[in-house]
């Protein structure tokens, strides 16, 4: 069906190019139409939403699914901007909420973060964005209808379409209307974020951003997490993204009282993994996959990180606020891993936090939705080369090599 889909777009629509736009000032003005307001608040992210779009024309190489999924998607976070921005001058409380001592967890990609993230926010104290408040969170949710929240369902009408789309998705990553969201989902409303670059082929948007101060995204962050919590606050925020490993110093200057988790694993199972789930991600939208070149895009990106935090760390700055967790333990013993988070940082793990941290624990097998397969070779990585680029991180972490 997809592949039909597509090769009609490209025949009779040239791609979705003659009906589907990705001009900013013209998804600017339908998104005023579709909302009936007008003041999206800051200017910051014009600039990054057409340089975005420009990438999009120029690199991706979208197809029809791509064109229309694109489109949805900058139309949806334009509109989430604007009712956002009502919601805060209704409401100026939204403004004074304090976000405190937030745990944000970050490493390598497939190191165990995602399930990290999952785990701790089962604590009844925890308070992580989910998917659902994430992809719409206008008006702010109420604590009340927390858990039956009309948008609830509406999310999980969109998210079927994974199924559909990426049948592999979920071996790679579980998601559902009610798990917690990763911070890029919402970073991507200031259009400075990795999750772009994650689905897309924006060659010229990923060496832009790479050059950007990030702290426009951290600020856009917090205001969103400061609109989550107004009517719906919780002990502590816990926060994931393994994209956190690029922006550390403008993460800090907006949270200076942040709490870093930092996962750590052998690059050379994440680096396949990694590129695997890119490729899983990016199928659906082009016909230009090139596995060798993924790879080596993969490669650079999270070797660039992972010297990036390496350097941070031995330089000792806000070492305080560290706490390095190995991927073997959280395998072996995530409870332990857990309770020593919680001990370092000085939080009360209660009796009914580990209750529920324990019932997640046992529905929630390694593996649950099918084992995901791949092997460096398929992305054109060289194992003794992989090592070498990563012989700063392993080394000063003490990272195991895993057979």
């Amino acid at each position: 069906m997809i592949k039909g889909l597509n090769r009609v777009g490209r025949f009779a629509l040239n791609d979705g190019r003659s009906i589907l736009r990705l001009e900013r000032d013209w998804l600017l003005e339908k998104s005023r139409r579709l909302t009936g307001l007008s003041d999206f608040g800051d200017s910051d992210f014009l600039e990054p939403l057409e340089i975005l779009l420009r990438s999009f024309e120029q690199d991706a190489e979208l197809n029809l699914l791509g064109r229309i999924t694109v489109h949805s998607e900058m139309l949806r976070m334009l509109c989430n901007k604007l009712n956002m921005r009502h919601d805060r001058t209704l409401n100026p409380g939204i403004a004074k909420e304090q976000i405190v001592k937030p745990i944000f967890i970050t490493g390598l990609p497939r190191s165990g973060t995602t399930f990290l993230h999952a785990l701790m926010s089962q604590d009844p104290a925890a308070r992580a964005p989910l998917v659902w408040e994430v992809m719409h969170p206008s008006p702010p949710p109420e604590r009340a209808t927390y858990h039956s929240d009309p948008r609830i369902e509406k999310t999980r009408r969109e998210l079927a379409w994974i199924d559909v789309l990426m049948p592999d998705f979920y071996k790679c990553h579980n998601i559902d209307a009610t798990l917690p969201q990763e911070c890029i989902s919402i970073t991507d409303h200031s259009f400075l974020s990795y999750v772009f670059e994650s689905m897309y082929y924006v060659t010229t948007y990923r060496k832009w951003h790479d050059e950007q101060d990030k702290r426009p995204a951290y600020v856009c962050h917090r205001k969103f997490l400061q609109h989550l919590q107004w009517h719906c606050p919780g002990g502590h925020w816990v926060l994931k993204a393994p994209s956190h490993l690029m922006a550390l110093d403008s993460l800090f200057e907006i949270y200076p009282d942040a709490q870093i988790v930092l996962t750590h694993r052998d690059p050379l199972k994440v680096l396949p993994s990694c590129a695997s789930f890119a490729n899983v991600l990016r199928a659906p939208f082009t016909s230009r996959i090139d596995l060798h070149e993924l790879g080596a895009e993969v490669s650079k990106r999270w070797a660039d990180s992972a010297r990036l935090v390496t350097r941070m760390r031995a330089a000792k700055q806000h070492e305080e606020q560290f706490l390095d967790v190995s991927y073997h333990d959280l395998l072996r013993d995530p409870m332990a891993v857990v309770e020593n988070i919680y001990r370092y940082f000085q939080r009360e793990l209660t009796a009914e936090a580990r209750e529920a941290m324990r019932q997640f624990i046992a529905g929630n097998p390694k593996d649950k939705h099918g084992a995901h397969r791949y092997s460096l070779q398929q992305f054109g990585l060289d194992p003794t080369i992989e090592r070498r680029n990563f012989q700063e991180y392993t080394e000063f972490f003490r990272v195991p090599t895993e057979v």
